[in-house]
């Protein structure tokens, strides 16, 4: 069984989000994304402490195709430093993990 993650980045609006999310989707790099927000962000940032408004959109995928859904979301984020974070998925419904691997299996 692939090892399976919970990719996450964050975006300045809902349009960015979504476009990120959907196109992740179809090229196959993400089974699933969600997009939620706003959400309050408090972050320290070029030598200050600030706040505003952001998109989280959270993405299931398997660890082989990290390195190209980062370099995708990279690619198509507005910011020059986006965060794109990952964290293992430890445990899920084998239905559920499976169906993961089908959806981001490489043709």
């Amino acid at each position: 069984m692939a090892d399976h993650l919970v990719v996450t980045t964050t975006t300045p609006d809902r349009a960015s989000a979504a476009k990120i999310a959907s196109s992740a989707v179809a090229a196959r790099l993400a089974a699933s994304t969600q997009v939620c927000g706003p959400v309050a962000s408090y972050f320290w940032h070029l030598g200050e402490a600030g706040e505003g408004e952001e998109w989280v959109v959270t993405f299931k995928t398997i660890g082989a195709r990290y390195d190209e859904l980062a370099a995708h979301i990279r690619a198509g984020h507005p910011w020059d430093n986006p965060e794109v974070t990952a964290v293992a998925l430890v445990h899920g419904s084998a239905d559920y993990l499976t169906w993961v691997e089908t959806s981001t299996a490489q043709d």
